[in-house]
């Protein structure tokens, strides 16, 4: 079986794509998400990309889905009641938490604090201790634990997290706990702090570990239903899914830790960039994937994207491996309103999602979005989807009236402007904060955008950015689905390990290391594997001796090469990577020791032999590609201009702007004083023409 389904479902779209591994020929469906139940679109998207192929279903080995099952559960807060075992004395750990407060200096006036995921009635006190060190000082005293559950099982709990203090260090008790609860409440998904994260700082962990039971059994059953209803679909091949950190688990690794999939979608799609920059001959970019509900942007250096120890979804915040992924309110789905107070036009975060979307959609939607702003300029044609979707031009018109009329603007054509002006600022702040907030200058980077609106916007933020050239990859409105098709598998494994450099020696971390890559590798040779297909990556968390924090570093593992004394140059590197990073986000250094807090291994597979299509050679000249004219209004006039069919197009041809690009799932717009132009494989490169 040669064929890979990439499949990405977004709050508006379910994007699939085929991929036949020997040619690299991709095939492509697009379907409206179906909130009430995803695998519904999902199945649906599958039979259309392999009857688009002209293949039997059964020839598709693998499904590779990158799902927003955990992170809706969290944001709709409809996840389990979960019921929490910990320490005696830390009964409110969750209520106590960090004491921070998001917003400015009165922002714990206005800020609502939310509801632990753990209610204090559902949380229970084992009377054991466990010391930082790893040593017994209480013993477990199981007949009060036994009574604890069982009020808990009166309480109604769906699910069980254990996290216990120190349970780090000895994730006995935690375990025996577990034991004892399968007794107990038989059936029950049962979480553990010493396996979803064995690291320091109780707070963090026991988050995290609710987190985990809390979606726990809503993406057991989509993992169930899915599988199910694709075996039903006629495929035989395995489910795979995609975690935060962009790399794949099967679905019952992905089930029994589904904290690790809460950024699963956004992630696809910085893999699936990286990927076609990669082709145009790009490493250090810029990703912005904008799709009807949001828009994620991420930063990749040298080909890799940044991975962030915490994932943030709303107002939750847990310790899991992510790509560094941020995400505004702002996507063709985001309604424009104008506030009565203060009469100024705000685009988002509210969005009118897939039911019944914007007015141009013709499903009922009565709110002026961005895609209306974008009909009403003319920048979006009235199909879309290969002409399965009709836009309703003067519905679009009527809705972004109700803009022109609140602010007493002379046109429809002015609101729509200001729309799209607002929401390239919106999404302009959002790439900042991963680059000149994190000390990247974005003119330094390539954008890559992709997203069913993404190519729609990205030369504005070009613009904006001073990031060249604007990458537009083959497909990018189903890029996040390619993401998930030409990923690997991946696990991690982690320990916390404080030690003072003066402390530990080249060997000791060595040793660490070592037995952390083999606990990860396992896994995957669990999945068929082989050790001599494994890609083996090391990072530390390091701090200067008293600092509250820590900082993550990349571990060159030739470093700790021993010489004959057993001590390598290991550890004198990593407290020089540290010191640099250190500077880069604060701009100063400590004189103090450097100190280990903890360490990790992550092991991948190989990437799948996915060939890149390659276009024929044109002479430069688009014109066979040109579809007709249109009108647009842009910088606040109105012009004619060229339509191109991106198909048609060859390697080598030079657009100009203004132009517009269509394709079955994406439009893109060239702006006046720009010019695209086709690489070979099949991405459109947009920079000045000065």
């Amino acid at each position: 079986m040669r064929y890979r389904l990439g499949v990405d479902v977004g709050g508006t779209f379910t994007d699939i794509l085929l991929i036949d591994e020997e040619t690299g020929q991709t095939f492509r469906a697009k379907t409206p998400s179906t909130p009430h139940d995803q695998s519904v679109g999902v199945l649906a998207g599958m039979r259309k990309a392999a009857a688009a192929a002209g293949i039997s279903p059964a020839e598709i080995g693998q499904v590779l889905h990158g799902t927003t099952v955990a992170t809706n559960a969290i944001l709709e807060g409809k996840g389990a009641r979960v019921g929490l075992v910990t320490t005696r004395g830390f009964r409110q750990v969750l209520q106590i938490a960090r004491s921070y407060v998001p917003g400015g200096l009165a922002g714990w006036i206005i800020w609502p604090k939310p509801e632990p995921l753990a209610a204090l009635e559902n949380t229970i006190e084992a009377v054991e201790r466990i010391g930082a060190d790893g040593s017994v000082i209480t013993p477990l005293d199981e007949d009060d634990l036994r009574a604890g559950l069982r009020r808990l099982a009166g309480n109604g709990v769906q699910a069980l997290a254990i996290s216990l203090i120190n349970s780090y260090a000895n994730g006995a008790h935690e375990r025996r706990i577990a034991e004892i609860a399968a007794q107990e409440l038989p059936g029950l998904p049962i979480s553990v702090s010493s396996s979803v994260l064995p690291e320091l700082r109780e707070y963090e962990r026991t988050i995290t570990t609710v987190a985990n039971g809390y979606v726990q059994p809503q993406v057991a059953r989509y993992m169930e239903n899915l599988a199910a209803k694709i075996t039903e679909g006629g495929v035989d091949g395995g489910l795979y899914i995609l975690r935060s950190d962009g790399g794949l688990a099967s679905a019952a690794t992905a089930a029994d830790n589904p904290v690790s999939l809460l950024l699963s979608g956004p992630a696809g799609g910085v893999t699936g960039a990286i990927w076609a920059a990669g082709q145009a001959g790009f490493s250090d970019l810029l990703t912005f994937d904008m799709g009807g509900t949001s828009t994620d942007v991420a930063l990749v250096q040298g080909g890799t994207a940044r991975i962030g120890r915490e994932t943030n979804v709303g107002d939750l915040t847990v310790r899991a491996a992510s790509v560094d992924v941020r995400t505004v309110g702002a996507g063709g789905g985001s309604i424009a309103h104008v506030p009565e107070l203060t009469r100024a036009l705000r685009v988002g975060p509210q969005s009118a999602g897939a039911e019944p979307g914007p007015a141009a959609y013709g499903k009922g939607g009565t709110a002026p979005t961005v895609t209306d702003a974008n009909v009403v300029l003319g920048y979006l044609p009235t199909e879309l989807a290969g002409g399965e979707i009709t836009l309703d031009r003067a519905a679009a018109r009527t809705a972004v009236a109700t803009v022109a009329d609140a602010m007493g603007l002379p046109s429809v054509e002015a609101a729509a402007q200001g729309i799209i002006d607002i929401v390239n600022e919106n999404m302009f702040g959002a790439l900042r904060l991963v680059s000149v907030q994190q000390g990247f200058d974005p003119r330094d980077f390539a954008l890559v955008a992709f997203g069913g609106a993404g190519p729609l916007h990205a030369n504005a933020l070009g613009r904006l950015t001073g990031a060249w050239p604007v990458i537009i990859p083959p497909s990018p409105g189903v890029l996040c689905a390619y993401g998930d098709a030409t990923t690997s598998l991946r696990d991690e494994a982690a320990r916390t390990y404080i030690r003072r450099f003066s402390e530990l020696t080249d060997a000791e971390l060595h040793g660490i290391l070592t037995e952390l890559a083999e606990t990860a590798a396992a896994t995957l040779e669990a999945e068929g594997v082989p050790r001599a297909d494994h890609t083996v990556t090391f990072q530390v968390d390091l701090r200067y001796h008293g600092q509250g924090f820590e900082i993550p570093v990349p571990v060159d593992i030739g470093t700790f090469d021993l010489a004959a004394d057993g001590q390598g140059s290991g550890l004198a590197a990593l407290g020089k990577v540290f010191d640099a990073e250190h500077e880069r986000l604060f701009s100063f250094l400590l004189g103090n020791e450097h100190e280990l807090v903890s360490a990790r291994a992550a092991v991948s597979g190989p990437r799948p032999n996915v060939q890149a299509a390659r276009l024929p050679e044109g002479d430069g000249d688009p014109a066979a590609a040109a579809t007709g004219t249109t009108l647009l209004y842009v910088d606040g006039a109105e012009t004619e201009t060229r339509v191109y069919d991106r198909t048609l197009l060859r390697a080598g041809d030079v657009i100009p702007g203004p132009a517009i690009v269509t394709e079955m799932d994406s439009t893109t717009l060239v702006l006046p004083g720009h010019a695209a132009t086709v690489h070979v494989g099949g991405s459109l490169l947009i920079r000045p023409e000065a």
